[in-house]
């Protein structure tokens, strides 16, 4: 090629083009980015259709009554913070693991949940106030906060950097059978939650110390916990006691509010004898056996905790002596 002094111009164009090209590539590939959020879809469904439907799908076929259960203060097991928090602090984290397991419970309206870890609070309100007593349930739920942990994770780039807060948190529960003490079931659920901030060149945003973190990661352990738990007590059979016999009538414990209905048919059992095993020593209870059936006709009572329905006897008898070892089970 015949040397011209514009075709030198423009090989210098094209070199000082090719300088900048690489410069800004250099910089992009020592950059350290956020990551890019995922972009939500709108589902066909709304979020409270979405939640109802899946509530509907994990709810057993045929009709289901309400069980009567207790959560106990939960115990914080882990090693986290012990050293920098007051005794008060440290033990928050357990009894807040508990206190969110209450709420999830309550909020399903598929249980009557009473009080239990602050049991010397409501023994000692009781004091004051007639006629009052605390009312026996099917199943204590117990647990502690057995994993709990804090890390910070990110990338340092030419300008830029990013910083990821991690909270990771492990929840352990057991259901116990209050009539015998027999721990039956245990689960246990894990969570965690995160916040990433990033900034390039001073510009952006910078993360501090997220406390919130915490509380998000507890919330989620004890939501996949209640997961587990949940599918454990609708396998459980519902029970109730008779209160007394009027007029050819059976007065049982539970209502409209618990889940029955005018028309159901109920089994009355018998309690089994508890028979000393000459192997282990321990009581062992025989199966119960069915002495009669009866159909609830009404309803009384104001409130959960004090509603009772009234049946008739559709087959079988109900002997009064032995009212203290009948109850009542779901028909089959």
């Amino acid at each position: 090629m015949e040397y011209r002094p514009e075709n030198r111009k423009a090989c210098g164009k094209r070199g000082a083009a090719a300088v900048a090209l690489t410069a800004c590539l250099a910089l992009t590939w020592g950059c350290a980015t956020v990551s890019k959020p995922v972009e939500p879809a709108e589902a066909p469904m709304s979020q409270d259709e979405q939640v109802q439907a899946q509530q509907e799908a994990a709810r057993p076929q045929g009709k289901r009554y309400k069980l009567k259960i207790a959560v106990g203060r939960f115990s914080n097991e882990t090693t986290y913070g012990k050293a920098l928090l007051s005794i008060d602090d440290f033990d928050r984290f357990g009894s807040q693991a508990g206190d969110m397991l209450a709420s999830r419970l309550i909020r399903s309206g598929e249980y009557l949940v009473f009080e239990r870890p602050d049991l010397d609070a409501v023994e000692a309100e009781q004091r004051f106030t007639p006629d009052t007593k605390l009312v026996g349930v099917d199943t204590l739920i117990v647990g502690a906060l057995t994993e709990f942990g804090r890390s910070d994770e990110g990338e340092v780039g030419f300008l830029s950097k990013t910083r990821v807060q991690v909270a990771r948190a492990k929840v352990e529960a057991r259901l116990v059978d209050v009539r015998t003490g027999h721990a039956f079931f245990s689960a246990s659920g894990a969570g965690e939650a995160k916040s990433e901030a990033g900034e390039i060149a001073g510009f952006g945003s910078r993360a501090a110390y997220d406390a919130a973190l915490n509380d998000r990661a507890i919330g989620a352990a004890v939501s996949d916990l209640v997961d587990h738990l949940i599918n454990e007590l609708e396998a459980r059979s519902w029970r109730t006691v008779i209160l007394t016999l009027r007029d050819g009538r059976v007065y049982i414990a539970g209502g409209e509010r618990q889940g029955l209905s005018v028309g159901d048919v109920l089994q009355v059992m018998r309690e089994g004898d508890v028979i000393e095993s000459r192997q282990s020593g321990f009581d062992i209870t025989l199966p119960a056996t069915r002495v009669g059936a009866i159909k609830v006709v009404s309803f009384f009572g104001e409130s959960e905790t004090n509603e009772g329905s009234i049946c008739e006897i559709v087959d079988g008898t109900v002997d009064p002596a032995e009212l203290e070892r009948l109850f009542v089970a779901e028909g089959k």
